[in-house]
């Protein structure tokens, strides 16, 4: 009785660890292909287009293209100079049945050549 107590317990744990991770591995890959794309739209010779392709490429070749649908890319000013900014949104992993749902909103910036 004793085992099947803690080895619950010790479950619910694994499981929170690996939903943790999980979250911050998607955050992680979402945030490098955001900074990525926004690198490439930022460049003379491109179109937000391109940052926007560029992300999601990097996002379906990561993970899978449900994890690429939701990205933007547009113009902004920080500090008053010219960047591009790419805005990528995607759905939370969740482990099993149970787990927070949401969407994960990262967004990436380079400064503008044009």
């Amino acid at each position: 009785m004793e085992f099947l107590l803690v080895s619950v317990l010790v479950l619910a744990l694994l499981l929170g660890v690996v939903q943790v991770a999980l979250a911050v591995h998607v955050r992680s890959l979402a945030t490098d292909a955001a900074a990525e794309g926004a690198r490439v739209a930022a460049r003379a010779d491109r179109t937000p287009a391109d940052g926007v392709a560029r992300a999601r490429a990097l996002l379906a070749g990561a993970l899978t293209g449900d994890y690429a649908r939701d990205v933007t890319a547009g113009t902004t000013t920080f500090d008053g100079v010219a960047v591009t900014e790419v805005t990528v949104r995607t759905p939370l992993p969740v482990v099993g049945l149970l787990g927070p749902a949401g969407t994960i909103t990262v967004r990436g910036h380079a400064l503008a050549e044009r």
